[in-house]
């Protein structure tokens, strides 16, 4: 017996390290899409804000996050305040089998929630991109992952309130996409558009992206990576129940990406006579978003028209927003905000839960999320500004924030 709960053990951890790698991988999926979308004037220093988020969310959670989200008190608002992640499980905890014995390490675990921590920051760096000082962003960074992120999710994954009132997010359509979406909205709001993005008159000025082909591999790395990050909400695979919900999980995951592209290919040709890729890619991406919140309980068929109505969602949220004047370069307001709303209100259609309480659960993630970031952005532009002058964002963030180009054989001056 004690050998079998060795290697479930060893099994379930290195599942969780494994799907911890593949999220990690969406990393690169979100460098890849946002370089590709914004213009090539900013692309060096969208690459530098990725790169260092995600090291920022890596040693915030490392200190602080790990435990205010985990180690604070069941059904709680307020979360207890501490440092580092805890001990590791003793061998004598795992042997002495139990529904309380560990399954997993808890570095394992660890490794796991850190990369979501990220995926929420990521988010935000698309929205903002073009116009924003980069030290600003890194500093909300610092805020955003090392206590904002947590609290909400304390209250959530942690046992807080919004657990006890019967919120269900099974991978994070809510907890990580529409925290991430509200810290963006908030950005946003006190940043403005970028300068000439929209008219005197209500007109709407297209600003296209750098790299399409990029754009296009960032949407291929993430759907790759969304594979751990619901396949690894399972928290283990070592029994035949797990391993068949590990399955399920990818298989919706995969038909709710594929919904998305479709639905969203077919709705902006109908709409705009043409089929943007721009729309495609958000639309697999929207239709990943709103699996994630329950990948398990419907069928693939089920999965795919979840994904196929993100799809749409997102292209009239993208429209709509432009039509507010809120500026989003990548649409990742919309993709992870409103379609992460969409992906949360779906669970009861497939799982006995309460629409009161997700919907409970989508104003408290979003009211603390967005207010509290507001208050940090706020403070920000009083101390620091948060803006590129008109010059700088004429000229291009790359030379003004990060001293180099990432494309300089195409730039004029080059030899």
């Amino acid at each position: 017996m004690e050998d079998i709960l060795h290697i479930t053990y060893a099994i379930d951890t290195f599942y969780f390290l494994i799907c911890g790698v593949l999220v990690m991988w969406m990393a690169a999926g979100f460098s890849m899409l946002e370089a590709g979308l914004v213009r090539s004037k900013n692309t060096a220093e969208i690459l530098t804000k990725n790169i260092a988020l995600f090291a920022i969310a890596c040693t915030m959670y490392l200190f602080v996050g790990y435990f205010i989200m985990y180690s604070s008190p069941e059904g709680g608002i307020f979360p207890n305040l501490g440092f580092l992640i805890g001990t590791e499980n003793a061998v004598e905890a795992v042997t002495a089998g139990g529904d309380d014995a560990p399954y997993y390490s808890m570095r394992s675990d660890f490794f796991f929630q850190v990369v979501f921590v990220a995926t929420a920051m990521s988010i935000v760096s698309g929205a903002v991109a073009e116009r924003m000082k980069l030290w600003a962003f890194l500093i909300f960074a610092v805020v955003l992952t090392g206590v904002i992120y947590p609290v909400s999710g304390f209250w959530t994954w942690g046992g807080g309130w919004l657990a006890s009132v019967g919120y269900s997010d099974y991978a994070g359509s809510g907890i990580v996409h529409l925290a991430g979406a509200a810290a963006a909205l908030a950005g946003v709001l006190v940043l403005g558009p970028r300068k000439g993005k929209y008219g005197p008159k209500g007109e709407v000025h297209a600003i296209p992206g750098a790299n399409m082909p990029l754009a296009t591999l960032g949407t291929f790395i993430l759907w790759m990576g969304w594979f751990g990050f619901n396949g690894g909400s399972e928290l283990k695979m070592s029994d035949i129940s797990s391993a068949n919900n590990v399955a399920q999980v990818f298989v919706n995951t995969n038909a709710a990406a594929a919904g998305g592209v479709i639905a969203a290919l077919i709705f902006s040709k109908i709409w705009f006579k043409k089929a943007d890729l721009t729309m495609a890619l958000n639309g697999a991406l929207a239709g990943l978003v709103a699996i994630t919140a329950d990948p398990l309980s419907p069928t693939g068929q089920g999965a795919a028209l979840i994904g196929a109505i993100g799809g749409v969602l997102v292209v009239l949220s993208i429209v709509f927003l432009d039509k507010l004047r809120i500026d989003d370069p990548v649409g990742a307001i919309s993709v992870h905000g409103v379609v992460g709303i969409w992906g949360v209100l779906a669970v009861p259609f497939n799982a006995d839960v309460s629409f009161v309480a997700q919907i409970i659960g989508i104003l408290g993630i979003f009211f603390w999320v967005f207010i509290a970031s507001l208050v940090v952005w706020l403070i920000l532009k009083a101390i620091m500004g948060i803006r590129v002058s008109e010059e700088e964002e004429y000229a291009g963030v790359d030379i003004a924030e990060c001293g180099l180009e990432a494309y300089p054989e195409f730039t004029k001056n080059s030899k």
